[in-house]
């Protein structure tokens, strides 16, 4: 590999930082290379046939309504005023890599800042001023300032103040009103229009639970339109501020008639689980689905670094626990990374023995029942510590995250041998999976996908559920693979049901880090210019709209 020309910046005053500015070095040529390593991939589905002109037109709308959430994203997680400054980026590459992460910090590296100005990217984002601090909040008395929805500010004087999401980003969602008006106008499918309805009086409310609600009942629209504030990955200040985003989704009914008869079997997944029984006396709703998409348009946090190939939603345990939730699963995205990233990685990583055995049939069905087991396990710690997403704070969503990832595995190795799957095997799934943690780790240990991965891989590795051929590549050891899984699963449901945010954070930090050896694997694959991720190729020209 060519050495790096090394192209040293100075500039300290290129783009304002919300923290003490230093001096930074850019490696040009880096920074051309990180942003090769997201192969381009474009997002279309047949609209045509399976369409209305109706339905067409609605998508168009959606589209529209997901640039909002772009721009609501740019602003909470970047910051206005910063994002602004980045067309004085003279730098295409530079540019076009911080567009690509909504700001100046590589998610898919552990967060380094790679813009001039900027150091390391607040823990809270600008969901809350960067300079709070923790006595400030505690003193903050408005009980909205725990709300989802909400950020704060300080007024003139300094002092804090809460402003609700409405109110905040009123001017964007003024124009999210008006378009909502229209696509409820032009809904020929009666579940669609009521969600509609429901989420255009959630964004005037900030109060989602009615919407998602009503959500959970849409199960036969050939459309569907993931919109808002969502998910908290991004506060890790204090784990509670979601971020916005959309999905733009046309449903692949033949697919998606195959997974339906999985929605019954939860109740019993859940007594399946290798746990002790006090965690899982919690019983899963099955007003639920698993159904199969073409996504056609991402928006704001979904669309920043690494992209979601699957959905399971509503996050309101309150909804989960009276209806389940919904689980989407994203078919060409999923084909987008099989074919650009994971099979690539195999070639170069598996033994020749095994490599045939990642297969998509197995990444697919890995990735479907990662969303089912959000669902499972248990959601009140049972010590008395409350929700334990509340309990383990901003730690919560890499063990959310582990949770979905094991107990997902245990239960397609179930489902196979219940006879359920029939189009993948034990082996294959193992080894797929061992395959995908070695792309998933690449998202950075502090992203909590990749945390949850690492300290997967980490665990499996002590449990002996692979080793290497003499070339260094990969062999997975089926049957300790699967001892290993049911260990660790065991393990993590136990550490969301205690909620001993002490605990989770003390085995978090031991075993949540790359290794050097892991690390060595990791270049070998970055030197093998495979890339990290995808950026899509987007909207309503791309559809022919």
């Amino acid at each position: 590999m060519k050495k790096l020309i090394v192209f040293v910046m100075t500039l300290t005053t290129l783009i304002g930082a919300t923290a003490q500015v230093k001096k930074i070095d850019v490696k040009r040529t880096d920074i051309k290379q990180k942003v090769k390593e997201f192969a381009e991939f474009k997002l279309t589905s047949d609209l045509v046939e399976t369409l209305t002109e109706n339905e067409r037109e609605l998508v168009k709308i959606f589209i529209e309504i997901g640039r909002v959430m772009d721009d609501i994203y740019w602003d909470e997680y970047f910051g206005n005023d910063n994002r602004a400054k980045l067309a004085s980026v003279k730098d295409p590459a530079l540019r076009a890599f911080a567009e690509i992460h909504y700001g100046a910090w590589d998610r898919l590296d552990s967060e380094r800042p790679f813009l001039p100005g900027y150091k390391e990217r607040p823990a809270g984002c600008n969901f809350y001023p960067v300079d709070m601090t923790e006595k400030e909040f505690a003193a903050l008395k408005d009980p909205e300032k725990e709300s989802q929805y909400s950020v704060i500010r300080r007024d003139d004087k300094g002092k804090l103040y809460v402003l609700p999401y409405h109110k905040a980003f009123a001017k964007e969602l003024e124009k999210v009103d008006n378009l909502l008006e229209q696509a409820i106008g032009l809904a020929e499918n009666d579940g669609l229009r009521s969600y509609l309805e429901a989420r255009r009086k959630a964004f005037r409310t900030d109060d989602y639970f009615e919407s998602d609600m009503v959500w959970m009942d849409m199960k036969d629209s050939r459309l569907d339109f993931v919109v808002g504030p969502i998910e908290n990955y991004d506060d890790g200040l204090k784990g509670l501020k979601c971020s916005h985003e959309a999905f733009v989704l046309i449903k692949d009914e033949k697919w998606s008639e195959d997974l339906s008869k999985f929605a019954a079997l939860l109740p019993e997944m859940q007594k399946l689980l290798p746990c002790e029984e006090k965690y899982k006396k919690e019983v899963p709703g099955t007003d639920c689905d698993i159904n199969v998409y073409d996504v056609v348009y991402y928006a704001g946090d979904c669309n920043a670094g690494s992209k979601t190939i699957a959905i399971n939603l509503p996050n309101d345990e309150r909804v989960q626990l009276k209806k389940g939730s919904r689980r989407l699963q994203l078919k060409n995205a999923m084909q987008a990374k099989f074919d650009n990233i994971m099979i690539p990685i195999a070639r170069l990583m598996i033994s020749e023995k095994q490599v045939d055995k990642v297969t998509f049939n197995a990444f697919f069905g890995n990735t479907c029942y990662h969303e089912v087991a959000h669902g499972l396990g248990i959601k009140q710690t049972i010590t008395g510590r409350g929700p334990c997403r509340q309990a383990l704070g901003s730690l919560y969503s890499a063990w959310e995250e582990a949770k979905a990832d094991v107990c997902g595995l245990f239960l397609t190795e179930q489902l196979i041998e219940k006879g359920y799957i029939t189009n993948s095997t034990i082996e294959e799934n193992y080894v797929t999976f061992i395959a995908g943690l070695l792309r998933s780790v690449r998202f950075g240990a502090t992203e909590a996908h990749g945390v949850a991965n690492i300290m997967c891989y980490n665990f499996f590795k002590e449990h002996g559920a692979f080793s290497r051929d003499k070339a260094g590549k990969y062999i997975i050891n089926v049957e300790r693979a699967r001892k290993a899984a049911r260990e660790w699963a065991a393990l993590v449901i136990k550490m969301e049901g205690d909620g001993d945010i002490n605990a989770a954070k003390a085995y978090t930090e031991k075993n949540g880090k790359i290794s050097p050896e892991l690390q060595k694997d990791l270049d070998r694959i970055r030197d093998a210019n495979i890339p990290r991720d995808i950026v899509y190729l987007q909207g309503a020209e791309v559809l022919g709209l």
